[in-house]
């Protein structure tokens, strides 16, 4: 059953008399109690999407197009009923856990307050009472309450993030690149009790990241973004053992395998594109080594190529992902 659906999504920033098109009419399904991938390129409008779905845009956004969950179009809320929706039926972790938490309360104190945001009448027994609950989720000793965020290591940080987002026991967590700035042990600890807090909590989870090898070990669909649009969709060992797309091709080639034969890695020649002037075309054309005239003038829709795939590709690839 579909839990988060959007469909043609576009955002505009502007800035300095220049839109931006940041999203450019994407669509992605999410089902209930499912973890998806979004990879792709800095700047290629993964952690935009994430603000759409979140509400949490700047007001100068132009937004258009629809986000559906639990059947309601979150793009026709307004700010007081998202905030009845944000923690309780959808939440998020962030990147730099050190930056979204105060460095100057106690890690107990701020589960307090954010809780109370919901719950106004609470008293202090049942703030650390919830507090302490969340925390042992999270594999985190009860000290952790009384202990100011500098005082934690970083990994210890990432868990408060997690715990806080799972206080209301919501539908849909959106993690934006929550790995990217730890140590690879830390990394794979975290991943670990993020795969399963998904599976004792029963949420769907949205990853935000620019590591295929993030999604490759914990997501279980895979959804590849390049500046802007949506290039490919599918069961993550599907892409990744038969990429269909050329940009999703690069972006394997170019992570190390650990597994079989030991082969070169390759970068994407190239640079991303100007997202204030919009191409007619594919956006990956001037970047792609399969691309003919056709690309240049005409866009490809997103569309099923198999059961379980779509591609934006006039010309998908065919073979694996070690193919030359």
């Amino acid at each position: 059953m579909a839990l988060l659906e959007i469909r043609d999504l576009t955002v505009r920033y502007s800035t300095k008399g220049k839109s931006i098109l940041a999203c450019d009419r994407v669509s992605l399904l999410v089902e209930e109690q499912d973890s998806v991938g979004i990879v792709g390129e800095s700047g290629s409008g993964k952690s935009t999407l994430a603000m759409a779905v979140l509400g949490l845009l700047p007001d100068a956004a132009q937004v258009e197009g629809e986000i559906s969950f639990k059947g309601v179009n979150l793009a026709g809320l307004s700010d007081r009923a998202y905030a009845q929706i944000r923690w309780k039926e959808l939440s998020a972790v962030f990147q730099k856990s050190m930056s979204s938490l105060s460095p100057v309360h106690k890690i107990g104190r701020q589960i307090a307050d954010i809780y109370r945001v919901h719950v106004p009448k609470a008293r202090d027994a049942e703030c650390r009472k919830t507090a302490l609950e969340i925390l042992k989720k999270v594999n985190l000793p009860p000290r952790v309450l009384d202990l100011y965020p500098h005082q934690l290591s970083g990994g210890m940080l990432q868990r408060v993030s997690i715990a806080l987002c799972l206080l209301f026991h919501p539908s849909l967590v959106i993690l934006d690149e929550a790995t990217t700035a730890l140590d690879v042990v830390t990394e794979g600890q975290i991943l670990r009790e993020i795969e399963r807090l998904q599976e004792t909590e029963k949420v769907a989870r949205l990853m935000i990241t620019h590591n295929m090898a993030v999604v490759a070990t914990s997501c279980k669909k895979v959804a590849v973004m390049y500046a802007g649009r949506m290039m490919e969709t599918g069961n993550t060992a599907d892409v990744l053992k038969r990429p269909r797309h050329p940009y999703t091709k690069g972006l394997i080639k170019s992570f190390p395998s650990f597994t079989g034969d030991r082969q070169s890695l390759r970068g994407i020649p190239g640079s991303l594109p100007d997202l204030g002037a919009p191409m007619p075309g594919c956006v990956f054309a001037p970047r792609c080594p399969k691309a003919r005239e056709t690309c240049a003038s005409q866009r490809p829709e997103l569309v099923d190529i198999e059961p379980g795939r779509r591609v934006a590709c006039f010309y998908p690839e065919n073979g694996g992902a070690g193919d030359a």
